[in-house]
């Protein structure tokens, strides 16, 4: 293909959000929240995401049994009050840990023409108002199932935005617009190995404030290594 050909293809900004936008994990920080305003109990909360955690870090967590305890609590309150509880979160846990790097970042992008798009494994009802934050028009998340009034159940729609399923999330994406792949000109922000998958799908990897494992693995293949928090707790 001619550099010409290559100069034309429209050219995309993919953003991990937890650790990679957020020097935190929005899903960890939307649990504490919902404890620290009462909606749920600190030691048994705190029990079953210690042994969620626990199934995720040795490969064998149930998905649809994490989401539906993720999300009970928003489920029960509905949609009035859990929208009330999560403006606040965005105001007193979120805007404060959005870093001036990372907002940068993806203003540099847009200001490019990139077409931006935050890919997270943290369901919808925690990422979209912190996607809309950061400015970004385009997000894949774990999607949730809705009720006959329109609120969530606690169930998975489709597939879960995480590991090879933001393979497939972002293949649907593009699918959706009548693009392929080889169509476009991709960059993917990630701190995380989960996310290897789609770093190594794409035509310029860059692993963003990664773990040891995946600064090592970016190490050896030669992959941009990005620090946006150095200076953050």
């Amino acid at each position: 293909m001619s550099t010409s050909e290559l100069a034309i293809k429209p050219r995309l900004a993919l953003f991990d959000l937890d650790h990679t936008l957020l020097p935190l994990d929005s899903d960890h920080g939307w649990g504490e929240f919902s404890i620290a305003i009462g909606w749920c109990n600190r030691e048994e909360f705190g029990r079953q995401n210690d042994a969620f955690f626990d199934d995720y870090l040795a490969g064998r967590l149930n998905i649809p049994d994490y989401v539906r305890f993720a999300t009970a609590a928003v489920v029960q309150r509905g949609e009035a009050a859990a929208t009330a509880a999560h403006q606040r979160f965005m105001d007193e846990v979120i805007r404060p840990a959005m870093k001036p790097a990372a907002l940068a970042l993806v203003q540099q992008h847009l200001d490019a023409g990139d077409t931006v798009v935050i890919t997270s494994a943290t369901n919808e009802f925690v990422t979209r108002p912190i996607a809309q934050a950061f400015g970004v028009q385009h997000l894949l998340a774990t999607e949730l199932v809705r009720d006959g009034s329109g609120w969530f159940t606690g169930e998975i729609a489709g597939t879960p935005n995480m590991r090879e399923g933001k393979v497939v999330r972002m293949t649907e994406w593009l699918t959706q617009r009548g693009l392929r792949w080889e169509d476009v000109e991709a960059t993917f922000y990630s701190d995380s190995m989960n996310d290897v998958p789609l770093l190594e799908k794409v035509d310029h990897p860059v692993a963003t404030n990664p773990d040891a494992r995946l600064r090592a693995l970016a190490e050896e293949r030669g992959w941009r290594i990005v620090d946006l928090f150095s200076e953050a707790p």
